[in-house]
């Protein structure tokens, strides 16, 4: 099988191997091990490759670049009017020779790719909206017409799109999938966490506007005022790093707010396995891998009420919801202190349903979505 994959994320080429964004990467790779080529059309970078990046696993692969484009400011559109007719012409062509075509979305080469689809109805297609599909959330323009173009069933044909959640009311080509992140070997019991001695609170993602770290910050800042034993553990790194390293400073938090910076994958796997709290306040997800890692280590999250995570904690039986609110977290993480029974229910309760969703579970999954 040909399969070709069209995408807005940024690969870089060094010494004849592709690298990209590793969370995207590790799930291509178990695509890509039920098929024979791939043509990847993407943006390609010259820049150095980040910690962050990982190379494709495939022996048959290429990248067909694409220029990258953005719409934001009216210069800008203007400029992308004179490339995007050639990103069409090139999408369509590797389209044609594709066997199975994936669109990856929400982007701007994922709208592209849902309107140069639709001239291919009888090939075979599956698309990744990696983004919010809630239907009453305030999205980008652009955002809605791919969601429009890929539920509607006149205009897109033959293709499966999966979706983060279950939404009411979707056409039937719409489906409700997850992203996995641990194999059932990996599984192994944890103690139970003892919630009388030090709170371990833990903070994963990117340092951005969209993620709001501040706020479990100031949540942490809080909790200690009010004479907790709490420290937070922050993983990653981003814009918003100089903020909070300025707001712990001032504050003299250095001893219970601890920036660690990009880690690997088992350092944060260990992380939650010694955490009591996630404190995760974003402000747009998809599905919010670290909200489902967290769980699969009785973590319990403290999220915000954004796309599936309301479905991910299940009416706040496997973890709590809150608004964007430094008073609401504390006292979701104040209410579970004092009720030391209910954490133990809802901790058993989210490790009990993330566990469900394994990279074994996963990758069957995949296998019936390419029809191998």
């Amino acid at each position: 099988m040909k399969f070709g994959i069209i995408t807005h994320a940024v690969h870089k080429i060094k010494d004849g191997q592709i690298y990209a964004y590793e969370p995207y990467v590790r799930e291509m790779n178990l695509w890509l091990s039920y098929v024979d080529e791939v043509l990847i059309v993407a943006p390609i970078s010259e820049e150095k490759i980040s910690d962050i990046e990982v190379l494709y696993c495939h022996n048959k692969i290429k990248v067909v670049p694409i220029p990258n484009f953005d719409i934001t400011t009216f210069k800008n559109l203007i400029k992308s009017l004179f490339v995007i007719p050639k990103i069409c012409w090139i999408i369509y062509k590797v389209m044609k020779q594709a066997d199975h075509i994936h669109l990856r979305c929400p982007g701007n080469i994922g709208l592209l790719g849902c309107l140069v689809q639709i001239l291919l109805p009888s090939k075979d297609k599956t698309a990744k909206y990696a983004g919010n599909w809630d239907p009453n959330s305030k999205q980008p323009s652009t955002y809605k017409i791919q969601k429009w173009l890929l539920s509607n069933t006149f205009l897109t044909k033959n293709i499966k799109v999966l979706v983060y959640g279950n939404w009411p009311n979707q056409s039937k080509n719409i489906i409700s999938f997850f992203t996995a992140s641990y194999h059932k070997y990996e599984i192994i019991d944890t103690p139970q966490k003892d919630l009388s001695k030090q709170i371990n609170l833990i903070f994963v993602g990117g340092l951005t506007p969209g993620k709001q770290p501040l706020i479990s910050v100031k949540a942490t800042h809080k909790l200690i005022q009010k004479g907790y034993n709490v420290v937070l553990n922050i993983y990653g790194d981003g814009v918003k790093r100089v903020e909070l390293e300025t707001y712990i400073k001032a504050n003299n938090l250095e001893d219970k707010v601890i920036l660690h910076g990009n880690v690997t994958k088992d350092v944060v796997k260990s992380a939650f396995q010694q955490s009591h709290f996630l404190i995760f306040i974003s402000k747009s997800e998809g599905w919010p891998k670290v909200v489902a890692e967290a769980m699969f280590w009785e973590c319990l999250p403290i999220s915000s009420k954004v796309s599936c995570i309301p479905y991910m904690l299940g009416n706040n039986t496997r973890g709590h919801i809150v608004n964007s609110n430094i008073d609401e977290v504390v006292m979701a993480i104040d209410n579970y202190i004092k009720k030391k029974d209910m954490y133990a229910d809802h901790t058993q309760k989210a490790k009990d349903w993330s566990r469900e969703f394994t990279l074994e579970k996963f990758e069957n999954e995949l296998k019936e979505l390419l029809n191998v």
